[in-house]
């Protein structure tokens, strides 16, 4: 199956928009479904391997409730973690917030494009990106990595995988109750997803990372890139 992007309904809607907060919910459960934040503790307790992470940054983190879910099953091994959260748009709610400060991390939103991630304090220890690559054709989503590489010590996404059972199941979800908004985009989610190498292959200088890519689970397809003798 050729990758293929096309636009997706929920990035035009105004954030205030009933389908979209609709969107933005059914996306949770999708998610939910997907095992996206099982998948990326494990990802992370493997790279880490026992070390406790000092900053997580989010690329486009829609609602926050992904990486509060993340935070939410890691908290107890990893407290205190400065998080922030980067997206176009202020979709996290003063609630999430709460929610990530009772749990001892620190949360910062930021509002802004990724092409323009402001730069923090030291380097970004690790960076995230969950069903976010995916909206980039491969030659922007080739200069986002190389801006990612030169941030962060540690990189890891989950994206859709691209393949015949996920697009299947992509046209079920209304048998969990997303509206029409969520089902046309995962359809073309899983269609700009990614299989194989690909990611690996548009990371910028490979002989200072390594590299590990492959399906997760029964939708997801993960990406880590870790750097060779990183301080």
């Amino acid at each position: 199956m050729k990758r293929l992007v096309q636009p997706e309904w929920l990035d035009s809607l105004p954030p205030d928009d009933p389908r979209a907060r609709g969107s933005r919910r059914d996306l949770q459960r999708v998610n939910a479904c997907m095992g996206n934040a099982q998948i990326m503790i494990a990802a992370l307790e493997k790279t880490l391997a026992g070390r406790a992470p000092e900053k997580i940054t989010e690329l486009g983190t829609g609602d926050g409730h992904f990486l509060l879910s993340v935070a939410q099953g890691a908290a107890k091994r990893w407290p205190a973690i400065k998080a922030t959260l980067l997206d176009l748009q202020s979709n996290v709610s003063a609630e999430t917030l709460s929610a990530f400060k009772s749990l001892g991390w620190h949360p910062d939103m930021v509002i802004d494009d990724v092409f323009r991630w402001p730069a923090s304090a030291g380097s970004d220890d690790i960076v995230l990106a969950n069903l976010f690559l995916h909206h980039f054709e491969n030659d922007r989503l080739a200069e986002l990595l190389g801006l990612i590489a030169s941030r962060a010590k540690i990189f890891i996404a989950i994206e859709p995988r691209r393949a015949a059972w996920p697009l299947f199941c992509s046209r079920l979800l209304w048998g969990i109750g997303c509206n029409d908004v969520t089902r046309h985009d995962a359809v073309i989610s899983v269609r700009a997803g990614f299989s194989g190498t690909e990611l690996s292959s548009l990371w910028p200088a490979p002989y200072q990372w390594r590299f590990f890519e492959r399906r997760a689970g029964a939708f997801s397809h993960l990406f880590i890139a870790e750097k060779i003798n990183a301080p």
